[in-house]
């Protein structure tokens, strides 16, 4: 996983809408890159819900913010249109960005184990290098974590 310090991977995927989404889009922008598990579960709605609430107070500070999971362009868009997320979802299905920021691997709950997303947000600053990397989530203050 890259630490802080560590130049962003660079990646290229589609958002809900079959848009290409680049890093080097938010060249001169902070970029809160978040990775998720999977849409409308529980936890993921939660976080998501925190960071729509929160969205202005975030882009007042200069930030933007977009989410990523191996679910498709059709699940992002139910996800979206459901909760009013004013920010993209990218579908990374092929698993490219998961791997390159170190955040697939293999997971346990209720005895069973399986391979997913270790939720985990990079902040990254206008120069494509991560500031901060948050591996201990909390899905109902997320904001505040981010931009304190």
């Amino acid at each position: 996983m890259p630490a802080a310090g560590d130049k962003a991977p660079d990646f290229k995927e589609k958002d809900q809408d079959g848009n290409w989404v680049k890093l080097s889009d938010f060249r001169g922008s902070k970029l809160v890159l978040y990775f998720y598990p999977k849409d409308a579960t529980p936890t993921c709605t939660t976080q998501a819900c925190n960071l729509r609430d929160n969205y202005q107070q975030l882009l007042a500070k200069g930030y933007k913010v977009v989410g990523v999971s191996v679910d498709d362009e059709k699940s992002h868009q139910k996800f979206i249109a459901k909760h009013g997320l004013p920010f993209p979802l990218l579908a990374d299905t092929e698993h490219r960005m998961v791997n390159a920021f170190g955040v697939w691997g293999e997971k346990k709950m209720y005895g069973r184990t399986f391979m997913g997303i270790f939720r985990t947000t990079f902040v990254i600053d206008e120069e494509g290098r991560i500031c901060e990397v948050i591996t201990k989530v909390k899905s109902k203050e997320h904001a505040t974590q981010i931009a304190g």
